[in-house]
């Protein structure tokens, strides 16, 4: 075990998450969630998750802290997502890095959420492979990213237009009657489902093709599987779930790792990593495995646990920073919603 001690602190949304790593080895990731408080409003209400993460901060940074077995003066770094998210939420996080930072006479890293869902990989596979295409895609972000240097160079190659992949998840489950987060749901309900419903695949037509050839977009999708289910509804049928979720996700499936492949075929990139919560989905996993296979592409995914939100992601990239040699943000810099994949650090 070597490399620096850098504790990482993510808010961005509904976890509240506080990793600890040595280079890149993952000492603690621990994680307070307030899924089940968001759950009945079918979706992330950004008070409740900014009070959850207040209440949640100091007993999951000294569950980290127990578990990785240091103390908060060994730490050489701390690592805070910067953005994007919700306002908040990140407003929590960066203030309690910037509070220990003060406290510990540490330098602190306000970091981009995004860039930290490519970094963590480092945990799991070793040092990132450069060049690399990221698909990135979770319930706020579906991206297409060119990683030439995961701490300072990320170009964006494409997103999506309207929903991301993960909130077409979650709107679709609540159509069907199933839980939120929708993502693992459909996919434990689409286990016992045949692909027998033929759903769009948005933005893949030629004409789309030359406009938004990296472009993603769920809100057609989404609403073809409700005027599916309204259909069924109206004419007294009962809705297969099973296989409308089967269907759905394997129209999403499709259109990410169609475009994810495109990407690397077009660019020359041999290795592609995906990330963020999605990439927990059963079905993207093996299809991913299965048609790099056959393009020759490398493919690298984190395990489930490190795919949804969570310190150890934020500590991976602070740990590549300092690494690097990048400078610390001090102190100065602000949470950012809004904060552009191309800018890895504030």
């Amino acid at each position: 075990m070597s490399g620096p001690l850098v504790l990482g602190i993510e808010t961005s949304c509904d976890e509240t998450g506080i990793g600890i790593v040595a280079g890149s080895t993952l000492l603690a990731d621990a994680i307070a969630s307030s899924v089940a408080e968001h759950a009945r409003f079918g979706g992330v209400v950004p008070e409740v998750a900014s009070r959850a993460h207040l209440q949640a901060m100091a007993p999951t940074l000294q569950r980290a802290i127990d578990t990785a077995g240091v103390g908060l003066a060994d730490v050489d770094a701390i690592a805070v997502t910067a953005g994007p998210g919700l306002s908040g939420a990140l407003l929590v996080g960066v203030s309690a890095a910037k509070a220990l930072g003060l406290a510990l006479d540490t330098p602190v890293y306000g970091v981009n959420h995004l860039a930290s869902h490519v970094a963590v990989d480092r945990l799991e596979h070793g040092p990132l492979p450069q060049p690399a295409i990221a698909l990135l895609v979770s319930g706020g972000h579906s991206s297409l990213l060119r990683v030439d240097d995961v701490t300072a160079e990320v170009e964006p190659l494409g997103g999506t237009i309207d929903d991301a992949a993960g909130e077409a998840f979650d709107k679709v489950a609540r159509l069907l009657g199933l839980g939120f987060p929708g993502g693992p749901e459909i996919d434990r309900a689409a286990e016992d489902g045949r692909v027998v419903i033929d759903f769009p695949r948005g933005l893949t037509s030629r004409r789309d093709l030359q406009r938004h050839r990296f472009d993603f977009s769920f809100s057609g999708l989404k609403t073809a599987v409700a005027r599916w289910v309204e259909l069924a509804q109206r004419e007294g049928r009962e809705v297969p779930v099973a296989d409308v979720s089967a269907s759905f996700q394997e129209a999403v499936v499709d259109v990410l790792l169609r475009k994810a492949i495109a990407a690397c075929t077009d660019t020359g990139v041999e290795h592609l990593l995906i990330g963020g919560g999605v990439a927990a989905n059963s079905r993207l996993r093996s299809q991913a495995a299965e048609r790099c296979g056959a393009a020759g592409i490398q493919l690298r995914v984190p395990r489930p646990g490190l795919c949804t939100d969570n310190g150890a992601m934020v500590a991976a990239l602070g740990s590549a920073m300092v690494s690097a040699g990048r400078p610390p943000s001090g102190l100065g810099f602000d949470a950012d919603s809004s904060l552009p994949v191309a800018e890895v650090q504030v």
